[in-house]
């Protein structure tokens, strides 16, 4: 097992690490710019390292001063957390280099699922269902027109290194498809400076639903059920809920093994997330996340396995603490996101919070890493904490999250809090009878 770990994170999933380190005995270090120097993570630590200012390509995204932290606190470890370096197949083989475990699969695996395009290619060798749609990058209008015309219209063009909805345009007909190929390839272009994109087929109604692997490395694979993560503004996710109310058991179980076994092919190492569009019964690959997932507590939560202790020790070589036959699913969990925006228009609120005050109870869980008195810096992403709720079944889960939503408090600055309180009230939502598009259709309503 290691002795120190160094969190190259911030907020929430700095601290939700920490926990799970602190639990495990291990040393924690963090690093922090100078606009978190009086974050909880950075008052919790073991150590802390100041690494630069507040932009995050000069703190959090420099590989070079998160190394040399490493090396002065003879860190033996590093958890990226999710978001800035977590995906970041350089940051990883540069730890190797200086012989620092990355918690994490290895950069060749990051590289690979981090191109859509290759990693389209591998799901559909590895057995996973994929959309219909190109091999790979779409060259010209002609080729775009042509592909288009096999696998029928509407279609979507993607980016293929990127994410966020960025680089992604529909296209109903042959008109509308020369501009929406021009303009993805200029978006994807300038937020990722590369811009290869590919076509696929778009469904009208899909669910995102995702599922959680773990591998060992060494030919072992195992799934943790899915999460329904469809409630989404502008391919953002909201709301995610495990399980999912689409599915059954035995849909849940053949999705589930397939990943696990491709997993398990693949040789991969850590924690994963392979990602679908679900609609008429079928699944459609989208991509794989080579990292924790933000909405990763509402599995923990139905499984009562610690996904970070799990990759702690994975990649400590201590190999997987289960087998897929010793994984139950118990009750039902839902995630709200809790953001610092306005919550119709979601534009940013940074500020001062001058009051806060979290639910509590049974199968109450909130992971954030605020305070009253904390003043929220306007550089890095909005997330303020997350709340998750458990139940027996769906029907207690969600009279729990209401009541959970009802005491939660946070003054000083807007929140997304109105939002979900609007939202555990609605039919749709009650009866999970939503999909990806449900959310931005219903803000758009409401607003007239």
């Amino acid at each position: 097992m290691f002795q120190k770990i160094l969190i190259a994170n911030r907020g929430e999933i700095a601290l939700r690490v920490l926990r799970a380190c602190r639990e495990l005995g291990i040393q924690t270090v963090v690093v922090h710019s100078t606009a978190d120097a009086d974050a909880m993570h950075v008052r919790l630590a073991d150590e802390s390292v100041c690494i630069g200012p507040p932009p995050s390509r000069d703190s959090y995204l420099n590989i070079h001063q998160i190394v040399a932290a490493c090396e002065i606190t003879g860190a033996d470890a590093v958890h990226p957390g999710y978001g800035f370096l977590s995906e970041n197949a350089k940051f990883a083989d540069i730890l190797a280099a200086h012989n620092i475990t990355f918690i994490g699969p290895s950069g060749d695996h990051i590289r690979v699922m981090g191109d859509k395009i290759e990693a389209k290619r591998t799901a559909k060798r590895l057995g996973i269902p994929v959309v219909p749609g190109s091999d790979g990058a779409v060259s010209d209008e002609k080729e775009a027109r042509r592909i288009a015309a096999e696998i029928g219209y509407p279609v979507i063009i993607k980016a293929s290194a990127g994410g966020g909805g960025r680089g992604m345009k529909v296209a109903r007909n042959e008109e509308d498809l020369d501009v929406a190929l021009k303009t993805a390839k200029s978006e994807a272009g300038a937020a990722f400076g590369d811009d290869a994109v590919y076509i696929e087929k778009y469904l009208e109604k899909p669910r995102h639903i995702e599922i959680q692997v773990f591998g060992d490395g060494m030919g072992r694979g195992v799934h943790l059920g899915e999460r329904d993560c469809s409630l989404q503004r502008r391919h953002q996710k909201v709301w995610e809920e495990a399980n999912s109310p689409a599915l059954n058991a035995a849909q849940r179980s053949q999705i589930g093994e397939t990943c696990a076994k491709a997993i398990a092919d693949l040789g991969y190492s850590g924690a994963g997330t392979i990602e679908f569009l679900y609609e008429n019964g079928e699944f459609y690959f989208i991509e794989m996340n080579t990292r924790l997932q933000v909405e990763h507590p509402v599995t923990e939560a139905i499984t009562g396995i610690d996904l970070v202790h799990e990759q702690i020790r994975v990649a400590s070589g201590g190999g997987l603490s289960v087998r897929q036959e010793d994984i139950r699913f118990h009750g039902h969990a839902i995630e709200c996101r809790i953001n610092a925006e306005d919550p119709r228009t979601f534009t940013p609120s940074p500020g001062t919070i001058t009051h806060f005050h979290t639910p509590g109870g049974l199968g109450i869980r909130v992971d954030s890493g605020v305070y009253s008195g904390y003043k929220i810096p306007p550089y890095y992403d909005s997330l303020i904490g997350k709340l998750i709720v458990h139940g027996r079944n769906r029907v207690e889960c969600m009279m729990r999250l209401r009541r959970a939503l009802d005491e939660f408090v946070v003054d000083g600055i807007k929140t997304t809090l109105p939002l979900f309180r609007d939202l555990v009230g609605n039919p749709d939502i009650a009866n999970g009878d939503y999909d990806i598009h449900w959310l931005e259709k219903y803000l758009a309503e409401t607003a007239e």
